[in-house]
């Protein structure tokens, strides 16, 4: 029997997470502006999922292939890899966002404080799910 540890159960929800994000940008109701305002790429379009995060197609697809975390969580490796990989993908869309020359992703000031605020969780999650220590105290080699 495989038995997860936490660092693959986080990727894995964050991957459930972020894939269902994905396919929210797709649903009426959970999207305003669906029909009318919803473009392929860049910021011209008026679509925002929940009326706070402008979204598009292509920033809907993005989000759902991060629900890759699900298929990384395999391995205790590749599931850090993921969610500090992850925040690392976040922490320059934040800046892309906060320079401003994101005109092919929809950014507002709120996916500016989203993208941190990812960042800086994905980014702790990988770092504290994987502290854990041996009973010497020696960082074990196995995670």
């Amino acid at each position: 029997m495989n038995h997860a540890v936490p660092v693959q159960t986080v990727a894995r929800l964050v991957g459930i997470v972020f894939l269902l994000v994905g396919i929210a940008g797709f649903v009426p109701g959970v999207t305003t502006n669906l029909y009318e305002g919803l473009e392929f790429a860049g910021d011209a379009g008026n679509a925002e999922l929940l009326g706070l995060f402008e979204i598009s197609i292509l920033h809907n697809i993005v989000h759902a292939l991060f629900g890759v975390g699900v298929l990384m969580a395999a391995t205790p490796a590749g599931a850090r890899t993921y969610l500090l990989g992850s925040g690392a993908l976040y922490v320059v869309l934040f800046l892309i966002g906060i320079v401003g020359v994101g005109e092919w992703v929809p950014i507002n000031g709120g996916d500016n404080w989203l993208h941190l605020g990812l960042a800086v969780g994905l980014i702790a999650l990988g770092l504290i799910t994987t502290r854990e220590r041996d009973e010497v105290g020696r960082r074990d080699p196995s995670r």
